[in-house]
């Protein structure tokens, strides 16, 4: 019965920020690591943030490393991945993704549930 909803997803331009939110039901969302993928036609999905339910550590792929952040609330059981500086190569579709073992990991294979997705397009 775990959901995971993403939102915030749109168009935005080349030097933009974009916030997009993951809120989690049907689970104890505190004692789960929490990731961000991103996946554009054609490719895999790639990693681009998690964090550990405390919060006291994070990861980051080095493409978007000092342009975005990840965080969360647990009271609202909501992770969050504010985007700044966009640039088009970060146009994808981008997944939520919750991983029982708290583990920082850039593997798909490690998290347990998946959203289904926000689309987020930045143009030139």
């Amino acid at each position: 019965q775990v959901q995971l909803v993403e939102s915030g997803g749109g168009l935005v331009q080349a030097g933009g920020s974009l916030t997009l939110s993951c809120a989690a039901s049907g689970l104890t969302f505190l004692i789960y690591a929490m990731g961000w993928f991103r996946q554009a036609p054609g490719k895999e999905r790639e990693f681009v943030a998690a964090i550990t339910w405390s919060a006291g550590r994070t990861a980051f792929s080095d493409s978007v490393k000092g342009r975005f952040t990840i965080s969360r609330d647990n009271a609202k059981n909501t992770v969050y991945l504010q985007m700044n500086s966009l640039k088009p190569e970060d146009t994808a579709v981008y997944y939520c993704a919750a991983q029982r073992a708290n583990l920082l990991s850039s593997r798909v294979a490690m998290y347990d549930y998946w959203g289904q997705g926000t689309q987020v397009t930045v143009s030139s």
